[in-house]
């Protein structure tokens, strides 16, 4: 990763159906990662972890755990936390009805302290699609599936409601670039997000629906405190000069003014008309990409550091 990224990156140990907790521990007394991912429903791959005993373990000698966790499996892992856990971050909530149970902890102090915190997120796919844009065209039964699956429009609704109030926490993308080869072939759940993620957001404040400093708490400066990363996430005397400018006024067609990057080659917003692009990214104080372009004299990314 040292020697291809361009910019900086960090990274979640994962918890394993196999019971790696003594490599847990390991890993975060290393300061290399501060956070597990654990996945407590079926996803893409096989990591889904059913032993109550091994999950209680993950909880207990994590500093904070990331859960991706459906409907009941959202329960439990509220109860994992409160009973053996030091955290808990709810990955990409995609309902109303999962969104509530997770608001209604973060608002009981046995659930929700200190001890404990309880951290919400949500990700563009289930803010700006739905089961009706799925199932409008056979290529998109195909391709707009994910786990959680997308849900309906009034769930993209809520989670805006929601977002706008200040209750949730961050902003993530969910970022699975299968290639569309495979995704066409059979059902297989992922799809890309990075790319296209801040432009959405941007093309939303442009509509009016979400301000501008939500948007940067939501992606930048949260996320830094949550995961407890060192000197990232908000323009301070004494921070990394992490930074991006962006125009605003910009009109454009996704996959149509501009390359698809990634290396799965399309994303899920092709031929959508937005407005608001980044025109500049600077990394630890260097410009990286300007006006379209990649800087000719590129500099490696960081692994980024953790505080206590």
């Amino acid at each position: 990763m040292a020697r291809k990224s361009i910019v900086n990156y960090g990274f979640h140990f994962g918890g394993s159906k196999n019971d790696n907790t003594s490599e847990i521990k390991k890993v975060i007394e290393s300061g290399k990662v501060n956070t597990v991912k654990i996945f407590m429903n079926v996803s893409t791959g096989e990591m889904l972890i059913e032993d109550d005993e091994i999950l209680k373990k993950v909880f207990e000698n994590s500093k904070l755990v990331l859960v991706h966790a459906e409907n009941e499996m959202i329960d439990k892992a509220l109860k994992l936390n409160k009973d053996y856990g030091n955290g808990l971050y709810v990955c990409h909530i995609p309902s109303k009805e999962e969104l509530i149970k997770v608001l209604n902890a973060k608002k009981d102090k046995d659930f929700n302290n200190e001890k404990h915190p309880i951290y919400a997120e949500v990700t563009p796919h289930h803010l700006f699609l739905n089961e009706e844009i799925r199932e409008s065209t056979k290529r998109n039964k195909m391709l707009l599936r994910m786990k959680p699956e997308l849900r309906t429009k009034a769930d993209n609704e809520f989670l805006w409601e929601v977002l706008n109030n200040g209750e949730i926490d961050t902003i993530g993308t969910d970022h699975a670039p299968h290639l569309i080869s495979e995704k066409l072939e059979k059902i297989t759940f992922g799809m890309p997000g990075v790319e296209t993620s801040l432009a959405l957001m941007l093309n939303a404040y442009n509509e009016k629906r979400v301000k501008l400093e939500t948007i940067q708490k939501l992606m930048c400066e949260n996320p830094a405190k949550i995961m407890k990363i060192r000197k990232r996430g908000k323009l301070k005397e004494g921070y990394f000069a992490d930074i991006i400018a962006v125009d605003l006024s910009k009109e454009w067609t996704v996959g149509i003014d501009d390359t698809i990057e990634s290396k799965c080659g399309w994303t899920p917003y092709e031929n959508w008309k937005l407005k608001g692009k980044n025109i500049l990214t600077i990394v630890n104080g260097k410009i990286v990409f300007e006006n379209g372009k990649f800087s000719d004299r590129l500099e490696n990314g960081r692994e980024v550091e953790f505080y206590e």
